[in-house]
């Protein structure tokens, strides 16, 4: 009989339970950090904990959302710079929340990776409590899984959970949208989470590495301006929900552009016209626009080209809604408004992008 080899560890086939035990030591700080009403926000348990009474709720519908970051997460990896992404984990998944008219409540996080690096990861980590704290969220809970033969050294993915609850009969979108509601647009920080398998090809192609500097952002290199973090919209949302009672419907602009975010908060019937020539592009697309020679409806359905959400108000609103978004730090611009539907064409573009560089 041969003999068996003995000795073989958990370690020796690339999970190193002690460096996942050192993340959960460093990240505990952090989480706390997130603490609301409702929770505690602390970690080591089985699962996370919230109290919806005790966060203010009487008649609460929950909502919830996941999503990722996509890879834009590949930047992250070549340039080293991973402080940002975990605020686009929360962001992609709390601004949907919020569009539905919910207050983000509690998130969770999962990170898979090749082989843990414990500084990389609680990088990561403390992006994502900084977007929590941002939305007003308590981070609850989360996995790290380290996979060796899955995953290449040096690879990881997150994934992100929110849930936020409104009270019942608040919910949006509201069912009185209609012809003639004013649609206001609300600056993004950049290209945000979506579309990065384009971007990624177009700056192959331009011949720039990730350290150059950025030929939109002069300031930065073209890593670091490509990973600026995905806005968060929730308390400002919340805030002109909450304080005019004029807002009917938001839509987060991710992948599928306004071409096809919009008319998911739109009766069938009804479509907006949006004037292009309103629309604030940000730098970065004209650039993406000129290097890939990209067509004007192509950036529409792709990218938010620096409009992150879109606001729809009643007419007599508008005016008092822009002020609370504006006193809240954003940055408003009056894009069109809501029309019949013409047939299968539910956004209607007049006018064009300013792509001058």
């Amino acid at each position: 009989m041969t003999e068996r080899k003995n000795g073989l560890t958990y370690a020796d086939s690339g999970v190193d339970i002690d460096a996942g035990n050192r993340l959960v030591d460093m990240i505990k700080p952090m989480v706390r950090a997130t603490a609301r009403a409702g929770a505690d926000a602390e970690i080591g348990g089985f699962g996370g904990l919230f109290d919806l009474k005790a966060a203010g709720f009487k008649d609460p519908v929950l909502v919830a959302a996941t999503d990722g970051v996509g890879t834009k997460v590949k930047i992250a990896i070549e340039t080293g710079l991973h402080g940002g992404i975990g605020i686009d984990l929360v962001a992609m998944s709390v601004n949907d929340l919020v569009v539905q008219g919910a207050e983000p409540l509690f998130f969770l996080d999962y990170f898979a990776c090749g082989k843990l690096d414990p500084e990389a990861a609680a990088s990561i980590v403390a992006g994502v409590a900084e977007g929590c704290r941002e939305s007003g969220c308590a981070l609850i809970g989360g996995e790290t899984a380290e996979m060796p033969g899955l995953y290449k050294d040096g690879d990881y993915d997150l994934a992100g959970f929110a849930v936020g609850a409104a009270e019942r009969g608040t919910l949006l979108p509201s069912p009185d949208i209609a012809a003639g509601d004013v649609v206001l647009g609300l600056a993004s920080s950049g290209v945000h989470s979506n579309g990065y398998s384009l971007v990624r090809k177009i700056v192959a192609q331009s011949g720039l590495g990730f350290d150059a500097p950025a030929p939109f952002a002069p300031v930065l290199t073209l890593g670091a301006a490509l990973l600026t973090p995905t806005r968060l919209y929730v308390k400002s949302c919340l805030r002109a929900i909450r304080e005019t009672g004029g807002v009917k419907g938001l839509a987060h602009i991710t992948g599928g552009g306004f071409t096809d975010n919009i008319p998911r908060v739109l009766p069938k019937h009804l479509g907006v016209s949006i004037d292009l020539a309103h629309l604030p592009v940000l730098p970065v697309f004209k650039w993406l626009a000129e290097q890939g020679g990209i067509a004007e409806r192509e950036l529409l359905r792709t990218f938010n080209c620096g409009i992150g959400m879109i606001v729809i108000v009643k007419a007599e609103a508008v005016d008092a809604v822009t002020e609370v978004f504006t006193a809240n730090g954003e940055h408003v611009a009056r894009l069109g408004e809501v029309v019949a539907a013409a047939g299968d064409e539910r956004v209607i573009y007049t006018g064009a992008l300013d792509l001058s560089l």
